[in-house]
């Protein structure tokens, strides 16, 4: 009979099939059993995320008409935060996505999670971009428009130009084919790629700027109008790094004026 820790070893590469299976699934040991319904449960989960996997990658397949075309899949982070910049990601998946099981929306998965899969997508990646928009912009055309923009030049930016674009909740005015997708990233694998892209691309910008602007917190909110942020904003003002036409910022600065 196999020792506890033995068993715990060799479940980390078991299939089910292996020769001393059958004896673990008659083993009456608690410890043993508790082992088996762990493994069990992971073995579950692992054939979801499988099969999840499957039908987006079949899903992001249904919009090119032959085998040679490629998709682009497009997403975005920070259109809500009251500071920063809205990023946004285009990527270019290989055929084989398999190192890619269990990439979902980004705000799906810890912080831990989407950066290990961000290396994993920029390996595979046949061409990828991201692109950063301002605040000056943002605040200039507005959060939609800016983001549109940004968009747009993230796919006009790839090495290579795909057949088709896949967007989440977008339609771009751009001369490729472009579909615009509501909850893009829990359908398509190419969008919720890019959304790991966008989102991690925009963390560790925040946690620089978190340096520079310490008082702000920007590394713990990431700029989005919590009300530890809020309170910080009224404390020392915005800074520069705020979007001017966002509230309460729009307010604030108005009181200042008059003041």
């Amino acid at each position: 009979m196999l020792r506890l820790q033995e068993i715990k070893e060799k479940l980390i590469v078991a299939d089910g099939t292996e020769d001393w299976f059958k004896e673990l699934e008659e083993d009456q040991r608690a410890g043993a059993k508790k082992l088996l319904e762990s493994w069990k449960r992971k073995q579950q989960v692992q054939k979801l995320e499988k099969e999840a996997h499957i039908e987006k990658v079949m899903f992001d397949k249904n919009f090119v008409v032959n085998r040679s075309g490629l998709i682009a899949g497009v997403d975005e982070a920070g259109r809500g935060p009251l500071a920063g910049p809205v990023v946004t990601a285009a990527v270019i998946l290989r055929e084989d996505t398999n190192n890619l099981i269990g990439l979902n929306d980004s705000k799906q998965i810890s912080r831990a999670k989407r950066n290990e899969l961000a290396m994993k997508i920029k390996e595979n990646a046949i061409s990828y971009f991201i692109h950063f928009q301002s605040v000056e912009k943002i605040d200039t055309l507005n959060i939609y428009e800016a983001t549109k923009q940004s968009m747009s030049e993230a796919v006009l930016s790839l090495k290579i130009q795909p057949s088709v674009v896949l967007v989440d909740a977008m339609k771009l005015p751009i001369d490729i084919e472009n579909h615009s997708l509501i909850k893009g990233d829990a359908k398509s694998l190419a969008i919720a790629a890019a959304s790991i892209l966008a989102k991690t691309a925009r963390d560790e910008y925040m946690d620089k700027l978190h340096e520079e602007y310490p008082v702000y917190l920007f590394n713990k909110h990431a700029g989005y109008g919590t009300k530890e942020h809020i309170a910080m904003i009224m404390q020392h003002g915005p800074s520069e790094h705020h979007r001017k036409t966002f509230e309460p910022i729009k307010s604030i600065l108005k009181s200042e004026v008059k003041v």
